[in-house]
């Protein structure tokens, strides 16, 4: 875990309390934090088989994953392109140096701007665009659910619904593709007998987007949603699990060739894999490319 912050040290935490990992090693330049933060966790490993300590570069080698949170925090009334230049400067010093000590890992991206940073790593990196891949919009999918799972009054594990393209204002939901219990949202609400409003179900996805902004401004910092994301990508990787998540990748989407963008990737030990297909309506594949040319924009360094 590069970067021992709140995004690192919570994910650290939540990987502790599943077991997931043998041995969790937290890396950053504020080594008195690091040391305190690896005692402090170290605590709660009596709950769990893995083993955690603050360490360096070195023991990056032979690494199942890196996971990189290191950088700087998106600031109240920021947007996360805001943090681009700063938390580039970041991974040109960290990604070279865990490439070069650890060349099989896979490395993950959750820095913000993740997909720039995501495009950004998979160069530094020189390896496979297939293991280097960000958060992309799982966090912005959960969050989704979440408000759609609220409005139906079910759980949002019973939602089938995906954002895509950018983890930023350019993101989208893909309401062709939306379910509950294998139904379309408005077939879903005419079995159930409940209104299908659409003004409402687009302020779910207008709160989905705008949930950064909205706790950064109350709290000042995220990381409780994007740990469990990162929980959640990191297992099938070290399960080989071939799970399929809303991830970025650095691959052509909608027609933009070399870009990083949220979509969904199987995800095993060899890493993320494009292909997953996708059925989207002419509106959603105008709205991808959108995004996926902002996301390009930003991405020429």
């Amino acid at each position: 875990m590069v970067g021992a912050g709140s995004v690192g040290a919570t994910t650290a935490y939540a990987l502790l309390l599943r077991g997931l990992a043998a041995e969790i090693v937290l890396i950053d330049v504020d080594t008195k934090r690091v040391e305190g933060e690896a005692m402090d966790l170290s605590h709660a490993a009596h709950f769990s088989p893995s083993r955690i300590r603050a360490g360096g570069y070195d023991d990056c080698a032979d690494a199942v994953a890196v996971i990189i949170t290191a950088g700087r925090n998106q600031m109240p009334g920021e947007s996360r392109m805001d943090l681009r230049q700063a938390n580039y400067a970041v991974f040109a010093d960290v990604v070279p140096r865990v490439a070069r000590v650890a060349p099989d890992t896979i490395i993950i991206v959750a820095t913000n701007p993740v997909d720039v940073l995501t495009h950004a790593a998979f160069r530094l990196s020189g390896f496979p665009p297939e293991r280097v891949f960000g958060t992309g919009t799982s966090l912005d999918t959960a969050r989704f659910r979440h408000e759609l799972g609220r409005h139906f009054g079910v759980s949002p594990q019973s939602v089938h619904a995906v954002v895509v393209g950018e983890h930023g204002d350019t993101q989208l939901p893909l309401w062709s593709l939306a379910t509950i219990s294998g139904m379309h949202l408005s077939d879903y609400a005419r079995q159930a007998a409940l209104p299908y409003d659409e003004a409402a179900l687009d302020a779910c996805f207008i709160r989905t987007r705008q949930a950064a902004y909205d706790i950064i401004a109350l709290k000042g910092k995220t990381n409780y949603g994007i740990a469990s994301v990162l929980v959640s990508v990191i297992e099938p990787v070290i399960a080989d699990g071939n799970a399929i998540m809303t991830v970025s990748r650095v691959g052509t989407h909608a027609g933009v060739e070399d870009v990083a963008l949220g979509m969904p990737c199987k995800i095993n030990r060899q890493g993320a894999h494009l292909g997953v297909p996708l059925l989207l309506d002419t509106a959603e594949e105008k709205a991808l490319q959108k995004s996926a040319m902002a996301v390009k924009q930003m991405s020429a360094w």
